[in-house]
């Protein structure tokens, strides 16, 4: 299992495509689930409130930003939850 220390080092990108490699290899629907559900809070977090809002009520604008939940400002308010899944499980 990865050291929490180890993963802070790589980028949001890779800690992104470690999390999503890892949740496909163990069937684990649950931490999409999670990922897709932290969406539209980690949206808020960045101030991106109108977005947060439509993705709540568009479940289509909410599996396009989970293509981007890798990137920018995002995948930054993210980071915890890759964080997490990957110490936890990895």
């Amino acid at each position: 299992m990865p050291m929490r220390e180890e993963l802070e080092r790589l980028s949001t990108k890779e800690l992104h495509d470690r999390a999503l490699a890892l949740a496909r290899d163990r069937g684990d629907a649950g931490f999409l689930w999670k990922l897709l559900k932290a969406l539209p809070v980690a949206e808020a977090a960045i101030g991106d409130e109108e977005r947060s809002k439509i993705d709540i009520l568009r479940p289509l604008a909410l599996i396009n930003d989970f293509f981007d939940a890798d990137e920018g400002a995002l995948g930054e308010a993210l980071r915890p939850l890759y964080l997490d899944y990957l110490q936890e499980h990895g």
